[in-house]
């Protein structure tokens, strides 16, 4: 326990509430949450659910009929078949994480993981005794590893490789040639190929391919919390090659049963044409977003060398301002009110160099907290 951190910027928020408490406005630009609620849609199917008594277990693998939607999914949206029986539905991506290193890792074994980088990842991976192995990466990669990268760090020890794509807290993509030399790599050295999708649906720009057309091999992990504005329900999925499945399926079992059934339910309605045609409308809203405050803070002296294409995070060097990114972060909550994550949440390269900034708050907000940045950074010098 002693090496699992908690979220840093916990402390900030905790403190960012205490002045809203006492009266103090403050801009959120620290949660990685949609602002947005649950399309109406899902809501009603709920409801519906809950009213009919569909509060039972369901199957370890999930709800048939919300696997065959997640399969219908990849089909319609993607052009690829999936079939249903290798998708998993889980307590959130966090779930299917922690199954998919389950079926992997025996004790020390190695994972790659790109540092900066989302810390749970690491995390689970010290969670089940295996070992978590950062690669610094910077703007000359898009902050994404490369198969180059995978080449010079994988070990006899290393038993997989995970990326996220786009990732947090960056919001850059990997290029689709390079994903899938990353999963040629993997395959040869006898390991697997972890792939995060959590934000693929929220891209700005020309849809890329899921990695699932790539090879069947992968392990593919995706959220209902981001691009479905689903957060609290606490559901997720998992896409696994055909040979893990009943491993898999075990160890859901053991672990959590089944995902929330009223949630499953819910997820059913998220792939309705009325429920995507919302989150499409909240997907332009993001890209506003992204196109208002990206060139902001460049202007403010923040350096932000790659223009993210998705999720919904700046990921910047604030050099300029300081050589503590915590310290920063807490002081222009202090003296700004606008709240900011620090980099020390990510991993070990250049964090006190780095803030991430979510746009997952108002445009309002947004020009509100450049505002405020505007005039404390003017009078800082």
């Amino acid at each position: 326990m002693g090496e699992i951190e908690p979220f840093h910027v916990m402390e900030l928020l905790a403190r960012a509430r205490e002045l809203e408490a006492a009266g103090r406005s403050i801009v959120h630009m620290e949660i990685g949450e949609p602002d947005f609620t649950t399309p109406q849609p899902v809501l009603d199917a709920a409801q519906q659910a809950l009213a009919e008594g569909r509060t039972h277990y369901t199957p370890a693998l999930g709800l048939p009929a919300l696997r065959e939607a997640i399969a219908g999914y990849y089909r319609e949206h993607y052009g690829v078949e999936v079939s249903a029986g290798r998708i998993v539905v889980t307590p959130g991506a966090s779930g299917a994480l922690l199954l998919a290193l389950g079926v992997l890792l025996d004790r020390d074994s190695e994972v790659l993981l790109a540092d900066p980088g989302y810390p749970c990842n690491r995390h689970f991976v010290r969670f089940i005794e295996g070992r978590a192995t950062g690669i610094p990466v910077d703007a000359t990669t898009g902050y994404q590893l490369t198969s180059r990268l995978l080449a010079q760090h994988w070990s006899d020890a290393t038993r997989a490789a995970m990326v996220a794509t786009p990732s947090n807290p960056t919001g850059t993509l990997i290029p689709t040639d390079e994903l899938a030399a990353m999963a040629k790599l993997a395959s040869e050295r006898g390991g697997a190929l972890l792939v995060d999708e959590i934000y693929h649906g929220l891209i700005y720009e020309q849809q890329p391919p899921s990695a699932l057309a790539l090879s069947d091999e992968l392990f593919v992990i995706n959220s209902f919390s981001k691009y479905f504005c689903m957060t609290g329900w606490r559901l997720g999925w998992l896409v696994v090659p055909e040979a893990y499945r009943r491993e898999v399926e075990k160890l859901a079992q053991n672990l959590f049963i089944a995902a929330p059934t009223l949630a499953q339910h819910a997820a059913l309605a998220a792939f309705s044409p009325e429920s995507l045609a919302i989150l499409e409308q909240r997907k332009e809203a993001f890209r506003q977003r992204r196109d208002y405050l990206l060139p902001a803070l460049r202007e403010l002296g923040f350096e932000i060398p790659v223009t993210p294409q998705g999720a919904f995070y700046l990921y910047a060097d604030c050099s300029r301002f300081s050589n503590d990114s915590f310290s920063f972060a807490a002081e222009l909550l202090e003296q700004a009110g606008v709240a900011i994550t620090p980099g020390i949440d990510f991993g070990s390269h250049l964090p006190e160099r780095h803030l991430r900034f979510a746009y997952t708050t108002s445009m309002e907000q947004l020009q509100e907290g450049v505002s405020r940045l505007a005039t404390y950074l003017k009078q800082r010098g």
